[in-house]
């Protein structure tokens, strides 16, 4: 690909990544594979300009303030301001021959020229436009932080590693390492996780042995000590209830698994029926069987009334925000509102009422979501449970040491990880027994 078509790729990208709620990652990777002329060196050069512009989205639309914010008008203000674009040559890039982009008009010409010069940073910026995030966060994101602020947010909006979850069904983390290490991939132990592996470089990790072979699953080493924190064993009747595409309930799975394969005391609950079906494609390759599957209906679900307080633990990994998960789809945060949360937060109070009737008498519930803002985290507990005296919170401490052969990195109730404190994606885990 000319220069000038990577550029009207990355527009198009953008473009198609704007259109929609679903998150950046799915698209960039149909984009991708639709285009299969692209070069490994023609991905690199448009995905990270593309992901680049999603974590500079707002001190571009600041310096695009009188113009209308679009996909060309972003990456042109892009190429302007960059530092490795100084001496790019926007007559060639924006040529309208072959597969580059439209010449510039009039006005564009005046951005490019009124931008030439200036960095990414100016110092007019307000605190929200300087740490991209929506201004209406303002107040929570500074409440949820505190002195933290700066240096979580910054976090927030770097680049993710990959981590991944060793399948103990098929391996061990050893025996899923050398697998790995024969195809040339290299990876690292994680802080906190016994069972989680970091990718050093970017790869095609499905294309990869351990991956087909199901030694491995994508998850991010925070998601896995969600899943540990439950504390499923052989035997135990668990619910996930907000499963989605099961990564949880395969790591509970795992862990409920003992010596064989066969898992009937787990069931993975959830809305949306399509979400279940990925689960089912996941579980032959996981090599565990007979995980029970329930969709939830909307309202009055039957089996919710039918099965009262026959759980041992219910992980109620709750639809929030996804702050959590900015790293990994930055353009999630301007797709946020107000009102979005609103609604985030009466679904969770919600889901908690419900989920909260399964469990037995001294059976746990865990409540997690992957967003740190309290209005979704401490404050859904601490209403859940001014509601709720039959139960109690553990300290996650106490817990951790239960689940988990590593220092807990939080010494209060609840816990918080984030890329800023643990290296891992934003979680809050809140662990509930229920008394009586």
């Amino acid at each position: 690909m000319t220069p000038g078509a990577r550029v009207q790729a990355a527009i198009e990208l953008i473009e198609a990544i704007g259109g929609t709620d679903a998150p950046a990652d799915g698209i960039v990777e149909r984009f991708v594979r639709a285009r299969r002329y692209m070069g490994s060196k023609d991905r690199r050069s448009v995905t990270g300009r593309v992901y680049g512009i999603l974590r500079r989205y707002g001190r571009l639309s600041w310096w695009l303030a009188e113009y209308a914010v679009t996909s060309r008008a972003l990456v042109l203000a892009d190429l302007a301001l960059h530092p490795d674009e100084r001496e790019a040559d926007f007559d060639a890039l924006f040529s309208g021959l072959g597969h580059a982009p439209e010449a510039l008009d009039e006005e564009e010409q005046a951005l490019a020229a009124r931008l030439s010069g200036q960095t990414f940073y100016h110092s007019d910026m307000p605190d929200w436009v300087v740490l991209e995030y929506p201004d209406w966060l303002d107040g929570p994101l500074k409440s949820a932080f505190g002195e933290a602020h700066t240096q979580e947010m910054t976090a927030l909006n770097s680049p993710a590693p990959l981590d991944l979850r060793v399948n103990i069904v098929r391996t061990d983390v050893n025996g899923a390492r050398k697998v790995l290490a024969d195809e040339q991939i290299k990876t690292e132990t994680t802080q906190y996780s016994p069972i989680a592996i970091r990718v050093r470089d970017r790869i095609n990790l499905r294309g990869s042995r351990a991956f087909r072979e199901g030694l491995i699953e994508v998850q991010d080493e925070g998601s896995q000590i969600i899943s540990a924190l439950c504390g499923a064993q052989p035997g135990m009747s668990v619910v996930d209830y907000c499963a989605g595409a099961g990564g949880k309930t395969l790591a509970l799975a795992a862990m409920m698994a003992g010596e064989g394969i066969e898992v009937d005391t787990l069931w993975a609950c959830d809305t949306q029926e399509k979400f279940l079906g990925r689960l089912s494609k996941r579980t032959a390759r996981a090599g565990v069987e007979g995980i029970q599957q329930h969709v939830l209906a909307e309202k009055d679900d039957v089996w919710i009334a039918e099965n009262k307080g026959f759980a041992d633990v219910v992980l109620v990994d709750a639809p929030c925000s996804g702050m959590g998960t900015w790293r990994r789809n930055p353009g999630a945060k301007w797709q946020m509102s107000a009102e979005r949360l609103d609604e985030s937060v009466a679904r969770q109070a919600e889901i908690l009422e419900n989920a909260a009737s399964l469990v037995r008498p001294g059976g746990r519930m865990v409540y997690a979501t992957c967003s740190l803002l309290r209005e979704e985290n401490e404050d859904r507990i601490e209403t859940f449970l001014a509601a709720h005296p039959e139960f109690a919170p553990i300290p996650v401490s106490d817990i951790w040491t239960k689940c988990l052969d590593s220092p807990c990195p939080s010494t209060g109730t609840y816990l918080r990880l984030s890329p800023a404190t643990t290296g891992t994606d934003g979680f809050f885990a809140a662990v509930l027994t229920r008394l009586d």
